[in-house]
């Protein structure tokens, strides 16, 4: 299964990949050469599928739980001042995305969206200490009864170079569903409450839409 922001690049690509193999096959006549350029091109192909695979995932929604946005690994936990929407100190917990990673970014929790908005910005790397503040990123902020308000922060990296996000203000939305892509890596914040129970630990492999990141 893939997602829906790929089709277009996976169409492209699978012509692309046609194409190269067929004038390969057509006009050259050296075995090697031949087969090394259709081995490139099918390499990209499966790359560019790998990228874009959208696995199934049972999400068993718990108004208590907040769940991994994305797949990753978790780089930071820390305390920090929060100064777009907060504007006071709260627990951080940063997912990093490698290129080989799903990049599907899923409501971390059941709730309403208070606020959402995009920020045009760098491309640092995605663990630059200023990649949060400076880079291409989107805020957006759940609220429910039961847990309360989080906000979440998708932001580009080196090589990611266009964010989607689903969620809109006042948009009721449901744990563990699509809430945007973020094409060609980089990590996902989030942001808790001061002395919220932090289900997770620093270099810890996470799976979206399944592992708990933090309970009330």
């Amino acid at each position: 299964m893939f997602h829906k922001e790929g089709f277009f690049i996976i169409i492209f690509t699978f012509l692309f990949t046609a194409g190269i193999a067929l004038g390969a096959d057509f006009f050259i006549d050296i075995i090697w050469l031949k087969w090394g350029l259709q081995g490139l091109a099918l390499g990209l192909l499966i790359i560019v599928l790998q990228f874009f695979r959208n696995p199934k995932r049972d999400t068993p929604i718990n108004a208590d739980h907040v769940i991994a946005p994305v797949d990753g690994k978790v780089v930071v936990i820390e305390e920090v001042f929060e100064k777009e929407y907060f504007k006071d100190q709260r627990l951080m917990v940063s997912i990093f995305m490698s290129p080989i990673n799903v990049h599907v970014t899923r409501y971390a929790m059941s709730g309403k969206v208070l606020f959402s908005k995009y920020h045009p910005g760098k491309y640092l790397v995605a663990w630059h200490p200023k990649a949060s503040e400076e880079n291409e990123r989107t805020t957006i902020v759940l609220e429910n009864k039961s847990f309360g308000a989080i906000l979440y922060r998708q932001i580009a990296g080196a090589l990611a170079r266009r964010i989607v996000n689903y969620a809109q203000e006042s948009q009721d939305v449901i744990q563990g569903t699509d809430a945007g892509f973020i094409k060609f890596g980089s990590r996902v914040d989030l942001y808790f409450s001061l002395g919220t129970n932090i289900n997770v630990e620093l270099n810890q492999i996470v799976k979206g839409g399944v592992d708990v990141v933090a309970k009330k």
